[in-house]
């Protein structure tokens, strides 16, 4: 069993930045892959980017590809999600998740956090 914990949601103006943290306990982190997704009112759940159990592939979606970026330190058993530039659109609920590898489908995650609020005001 791995637990995830999100943080650092919030409100803010566009343009602005946010960097969300997944804490996570229980197995080892560093064997697993982590992804952050997001969910808006009324929408499915969409990937936002994954990365690999060492760090060494990350992957985003189109639509953040150049203004976030996900890390991890396995030190601290912590993931990031770094977002810049944000944009309304960019409103949800941001939830971390772990499996083995990386992937964009939400379906094959094994564990997930409870998500943490972003919003962006125009």
């Amino acid at each position: 069993q791995v637990q995830l914990v999100e943080s650092g949601g919030g409100l803010v103006q566009a343009g602005g930045s946010l960097r969300l943290s997944c804490a996570a306990s229980g197995r080892t982190f560093s064997s697993y892959a982590m992804g952050w997704f997001r969910q808006a009112p009324g929408k499915e759940r969409e990937f936002v980017a994954t990365i690999s159990s060492y760090g060494g592939v990350t992957r985003y979606a189109d639509s953040v590809n150049g203004r976030f970026t996900i890390s991890r330190d396995n030190a601290k058993n912590t993931g990031y999600l770094q977002m810049n530039s944000l944009q309304p659109e960019d409103t949800a609920v941001y939830y971390c998740a772990a499996r083995r590898t990386t992937s964009h489908d939400d379906r094959e995650y094994d564990y997930w956090g409870q998500g943490t609020q972003v919003t962006v005001s125009s």
